[in-house]
């Protein structure tokens, strides 16, 4: 009942986000695990520029689209949007809120997990499925910094980017909340295989995250990670996700899909109407070949 009481209020805070009536039309969409999803028709935005998804943009560096997708979640955290949309066994053992200021909240986005451009003009809710054809919901995942910095070594291990390691590259992280280089021309030092294309980190070396909002990386400190379920279950190189999240309870995969999040912070935050604060990447992050 809870769950059910929760979905009408998101339901009805985007009527009201986008001024429509109860009798909002809809059409569907089939996403990549042959669900068919019933999308909002009367959803609208409209963005500036260009948002960047295509041909595996967000696998090679950091992209607008990216900049914008991360910066959605880590608003739904920050803002305390999230803490309506933990699980009834999450509200039960008393977890209802982030456990960590916004100074320790980042959020991490797999270049894979970001699949066509936005457009210029104006777009709507089959847009931003093309964009995210995967029913991902938002998870929270606590861990350290020395895990964060783990986390990012091995999400750019296929980095510089080619034909050839493309598939291994949907790992590469799109962020907000923090800022990072990677030494490309390094040598990544392979671990144990994890998954198909994807190595755990032996040593770190590659990586150096430069600021976490704005201050130095704390190695000891508990970081909130906002993200997605798949990569909280270990998706692609998040093999460190996955430990994270069974090491600390308070971990999570909440209620919200993510979609729903990303208009959201568009409708509230920005009108509606995205501008040149996302025409261009915003310098998160230093790839060095």
């Amino acid at each position: 009942m809870k769950s059910f009481k929760k979905a009408i209020v998101l339901a009805i805070a985007f009527l009201f986000s986008f001024g429509i009536a109860f009798s909002a039309s809809a059409s569907t969409f089939t996403d990549a695990h042959g669900n068919v999803v019933e999308l909002d028709e009367t959803l609208e935005a409209y963005t500036s520029a260009v948002l960047y998804g295509a041909d595996d943009a967000a696998r090679k560096g950091e992209t607008n689209l990216g900049d914008l997708w991360t910066d959605a979640l880590r608003w739904f955290a920050v803002s305390g949007q999230i803490n309506a949309f933990f699980e009834e066994d999450d509200v039960a053992a008393g977890n209802t809120e982030l456990m960590v200021d916004s100074e320790h909240v980042v959020a991490l986005w797999n270049g894979g997990n970001l699949r066509a451009d936005v457009a210029e003009g104006k777009f709507g809710a089959e847009q931003l499925a093309e964009v995210l054809p995967y029913p991902n919901k938002v998870a929270i995942v606590y861990m350290t910094g020395a895990q964060l910095l783990e986390t990012l070594e091995a999400a750019s291990q296929a980095l510089p980017y080619t034909e050839e390691s493309s598939a291994a590259c949907a790992s590469f992280m799109q962020v907000s909340g923090l800022k990072y280089t990677v030494d490309a021309a390094t040598a990544y030092d392979k671990g144990e295989a994890y998954g198909e294309h994807w190595f755990k980190a032996s040593t770190l070396g590659r990586v150096s995250i430069d600021e976490v909002n704005g201050k130095p990386l704390e190695m000891e400190a508990k970081y909130a990670v906002i993200t997605s379920n798949a990569n909280y279950n270990g998706m692609d190189s998040s093999y460190v996700f996955k430990a994270a999240a069974e090491e600390n309870e308070k971990s999570t995969i909440t209620t919200a899909v993510v979609r729903d999040v990303i208009w959201m912070y568009i409708a509230s935050e920005m009108k509606n109407m995205i501008d040149d604060q996302y025409a261009e990447p915003q310098g998160r992050i230093i790839i060095k070949e």
